[in-house]
């Protein structure tokens, strides 16, 4: 049986997808969340809060591996920098984070907070792998969703995305937190990059409905950078294989090529 490996957002959409794979390859997984779990075999969840750092010392205790996920639009910076501290504590081997593209090239805060969380890795003292992903199909898909409730849908000219299938990325993840440390690795990206614009066309194509798309500019610096594509992944990214138009035809069973 090979070490643990504690997996923090272990019930989001990641990684759910994640923990079944460590425990195919053979690893007792542990997972960390606010509410706990029902438990399976090879399985087991503890209750701890990144944001307050109650139970988790408990959760790295014995552990080897680390696999952070759990993240959220504020604070990111600060539950990476908990976890690290624990994790340097207890002699963790092996701490993995998932990132975002862009992180330190597009002037959000919410991405300044996933740079912060990336520093705070870095300088755990702890050996580091992190993985900067795409945006998933599955988050596109609600983004395009939600824009496309609305009757007239504001397209962002320039913006520019290269969505990537969850699964890949889970996929990729478990295979680092296997492998020995190394460092910032090369992004994972989809396979294909699309305006906004063509993003929300074909899911409006896909589900039959019809909307009007008013071009908008997006002001400031941080729309200086989506149309300059600091967004996008460097040259050397991994790219997947599963397009948006085979996870969109999927989801809603119809032709959805953009």
């Amino acid at each position: 049986m090979h070490p643990p490996i504690l997996v923090t957002g272990g019930t989001g959409t990641l990684g759910r997808l994640v923990v079944p794979l460590l425990h195919e390859a053979g690893h007792r997984v542990r997972v960390l969340s606010r509410h706990g779990g029902q438990p399976s075999p090879g399985v087991t969840h503890v209750t701890g809060d990144l944001a307050t750092g109650e139970g988790v010392d408990s959760a790295v205790r014995d552990v080897q591996i680390v696999l952070h996920l759990a993240g959220g639009q504020k604070g990111d910076d600060q539950l990476a920098r908990t976890l690290a501290r624990a994790a340097q504590q207890a002699g963790v081997r092996h701490l993995v984070f998932v990132s975002v593209i862009g992180a330190d090239r597009v002037p959000l805060a919410w991405l300044r907070m996933k740079l912060a969380a990336e520093q705070a890795v870095a300088d755990s003292g702890v050996p580091w792998t992190t993985l900067r992903a795409a945006q998933f199909h599955e988050l596109t898909l609600t983004l395009v969703r939600k824009m496309s409730a609305l009757p007239v849908i504001p397209a962002p000219g320039g913006m520019r995305l290269e969505p990537v299938d969850g699964r890949e990325v889970a996929a990729r993840l478990a295979a680092l937190a296997q492998a020995a440390p190394a460092g910032l690795v090369p992004d994972l990206a989809g396979p294909q990059v699309y305006a906004l614009g063509e993003l929300i066309r074909s899911y409006l194509r896909a589900t039959g409905r019809r909307r009007l798309l008013m071009p908008v500019r997006m002001p400031g610096s941080a729309g200086h950078a989506y149309r300059e594509g600091a967004n996008l992944s460097l040259p050397g990214a991994t790219r997947g294989t599963r397009s948006w138009g085979q996870f969109l035809a999927d989801q809603v069973g119809h032709s959805a090529s953009a």
